[in-house]
């Protein structure tokens, strides 16, 4: 008895990872559209409590039977359905903890805007996000988040932080859409890993003082929350352009 319950809390809880990890990847290429996916996530993690309590009766039925044969697939099956729960509570908790918000930028009065030619993508894409900031609201939420998204400036001329900005956005893996070095204006899109959602970027480089001024916006096209996915891209291109650089941006 103790090592058919293992052996079913392992089948559940596999079924349960299954239910938890496929739906990006599905989402991603097409196969499921974004509410399935999140549904059967959902789903994925009640199982994987089904598949944990399964296994833990498993463990409990093992040791008053004195029987080892069962203790193995069950701590398999108590791991599994730990995991599949776990990963959809974590996302949830952090989605919680952080603003509904998908636009984030280091300049909240006058921020970045994107061009043409991202706004076609976007445009054919039929992407749910408007690229039009929304202002003081988002602009308090951002600040309160995420404090240490601010202007970057440097005292290096604006052809010098340009070239290396533009090569820190493709050594990132960024697919780049437009640059223009007499505008100080670069865009690019990034794709997520798990669900393969595409954000927008648009870097302006100017002329500020002795040295030069850059303001990055990233913007995801889908979802009132990014899960705090624009600043950490934010922040990487930031660490990346400094090691490039060799120098940080003043306060």
């Amino acid at each position: 008895m103790p090592r058919r319950l293992a052996n079913l809390a392992v089948l559940v809880a596999a079924i349960a990872i299954l239910a938890v990890v496929l739906p990006g990847p599905l989402y991603r290429f097409g196969v499921a559209g974004l509410s399935v996916a999140f549904r059967t996530m959902q789903y994925g993690a009640f199982a994987g409590l089904l598949g944990g309590g399964i296994a833990l009766i498993a463990l409990i039925a093992a040791a008053i039977a004195r029987r080892a044969d069962g203790v193995v697939p069950a701590a398999l099956g108590l791991v599994l359905g730990a995991v599949a729960w776990g990963i959809p509570y974590a996302l949830l908790r952090k989605v919680e903890a952080l603003p509904m918000i998908h636009d984030i930028t280091t300049d909240v009065v006058n921020p970045p805007q994107f061009q043409p030619d991202i706004l076609a993508l976007r445009a054919a894409a039929h992407a749910a996000n408007s690229t039009v900031y929304a202002g003081a609201s988002i602009a308090r939420l951002q600040e309160q988040a995420y404090p240490d998204i601010r202007p970057m400036i440097f005292d290096l001329p604006v052809a010098k932080v340009f070239d290396a900005a533009l090569r820190t956005a493709d050594a990132l893996g960024w697919k780049r859409v437009s640059d223009d070095p007499r505008t100080g204006l670069i865009e690019a899109s990034d794709t997520t890993f798990w669900f393969g959602f595409t954000d927008d970027v648009v870097i302006r480089i100017e002329p500020s003082g002795h040295g030069s001024r850059l303001d990055i916006r990233s913007e995801s096209r889908v979802g009132e929350s990014d899960v705090g996915k624009n600043a950490q891209r934010i922040r990487a291109f930031r660490a990346a352009l400094d090691a490039r650089l060799g120098v940080s941006p003043r306060a």
